[in-house]
């Protein structure tokens, strides 16, 4: 039987509710130690102005807010990573530059995504 840590969550809502101050956290150290992060919550921000602003559809609106949301999502999973593989080891070693770069790739398709997504809205909207 394997052993289980003492971190892991309880069941009920006292998980709920330590799991909500959990993410907290993450949020606040995204925010102190990924400058990446701290970018793009600053274009989350004004493009979300931006999409409420337009006259575009409600379901359009969702998805040009949703796009820049999913950049943040795949960015704190790739800092996510970068932090376990910096704690296993700072030495280089090419899986670990595998990681990184995998994670990296990951966030660079996001933003490609989030781009044609919004192209595609206001070409359709505009032109």
């Amino acid at each position: 039987m394997q052993p289980i840590s003492e971190f892991k969550s309880k069941s009920g809502l006292k998980r709920i509710h330590q799991a909500f101050f959990y993410s907290l956290d993450g949020f606040r150290s995204a925010w102190r130690n990924e400058h990446a992060f701290r970018q793009e919550v600053s274009v989350f921000v004004v493009g979300t102005i931006i999409a409420l602003l337009l006259r575009v559809s409600a379901f359009e609106k969702l998805v040009l807010i949703g796009v820049l949301m999913l950049i943040l999502i795949v960015e704190l999973i790739n800092s996510s990573i970068e932090a376990v593989v910096d704690r296993v080891s700072l030495e280089r070693h090419p899986l670990s530059k595998n990681a990184k770069d995998f994670g990296s790739a990951a966030v660079l398709l996001t933003c490609l995504l989030a781009i044609a997504t919004w192209a595609v809205v206001l070409y359709n909207r505009f032109i």
